[in-house]
């Protein structure tokens, strides 16, 4: 089978249909149909079935799936593999991050990174935390540079880079500010603006509640921080954000808790095996070098 076709093949089913694959692929929708016309016509059976603009796996294409997957992933490890053994750092990087760690942490790595091996590809992507965990489980990028699970999964391997400090916070006019000595159950009446619950920071926070017995009031969910940060701004509730990008728009707020520490860092598959960018690249995150700073708010 043509490597080409089976890439067509998992882009359509993943994204559920000719026209996103063809994006994704940078083709056009005409050379994509073509591609799967010929494979179906290999395997003497269709592989998905036209539904209106979208397109459902037939049985014999969820078979095809999983098979198409791994040969896909084992014909990029070997060409890697052939690739590192001349000992370059060339080729293609691909780097999943969360967009306050691709803001606020990753800039100066990344420049620095690019000037040492202008010859590797950086292919970066932006996704919130816990998609780009899924991401990397499933094989599809080098490393994820996030914010790290509560609980690791033991196929992959962690990198604790940094910590982020969190703080509640709100407008300067919010009542809350007013007040010192606050408890959590404080808090609890007035809504509070925070990530999606099943973030890896809101499960963090939540937790903190749960265990001094208050209630987490969430009036209004946004993924980015820099979002909430100006909803917290203009006084529509509390927050809890990291201490690298508040500035004089909030107050912190006099709440009396353990510091709560986020951490951040680099996840990459273990069984995935690494080739020269992904390695120098780590080795950068780890150096110590006192130069190369995470970006501060501006």
């Amino acid at each position: 089978m043509d490597t080409q076709h089976l890439q067509a093949f998992v882009a359509i089913a993943e994204s559920g249909s000719f026209s996103a694959a063809a994006e994704r692929l940078h083709l056009t929708q005409p050379a994509i149909s073509k591609r799967i016309a010929l494979l179906e016509e290999q395997l003497k059976s269709p592989l998905f079935d036209r539904i209106g603009r979208q397109v459902a796996l037939t049985h014999a294409g969820q078979v095809l799936l999983s098979k198409a997957t791994l040969i896909l992933s084992e014909v990029t490890a070997a060409q890697r593999a052939i690739a590192d053994l001349k000992g370059e750092v060339e080729g293609k990087l691909s780097i999943a991050t969360s967009h306050h760690v691709g803001l606020h942490y990753l800039p100066p790595y990344l420049r620095e990174f690019s000037k040492q091996f202008p010859q590797v590809k950086l292919d970066l992507h932006f996704l919130d935390s816990e998609q780009a965990y899924h991401e990397i489980l499933q094989g599809r990028f080098d490393l994820a540079i996030i914010t790290l699970a509560l609980e690791q999964d033991a196929r992959l391997q962690s990198h604790n880079l940094w910590h982020d400090q969190l703080h509640f916070v709100a407008a300067p006019t919010h009542p809350l500010t007013a007040q010192s000595y606050l408890q959590l159950a404080d808090l609890s009446q007035h809504p509070a603006i925070m990530p999606d619950t099943n973030t890896y920071t809101t499960q963090l926070v939540s937790n903190l509640f749960v265990t001094q017995n208050a209630a987490l009031n969430i009036g209004m969910v946004s993924n980015h921080l820099d979002t909430i940060k100006m909803l917290l701004s203009i006084g529509l509730g509390w927050g809890i954000l990291p201490k690298r990008i508040l500035d004089n728009q909030l107050t912190i707020l006099d709440v009396v808790h353990e510091p709560i520490m986020r951490p951040l860092g680099c996840i990459h598959h273990k069984q995935r095996s690494l080739n020269n960018a992904a390695k120098m690249f780590l080795q950068l995150l780890h150096k110590e070098n006192h130069s190369i700073t995470p970006t501060a708010s501006q």
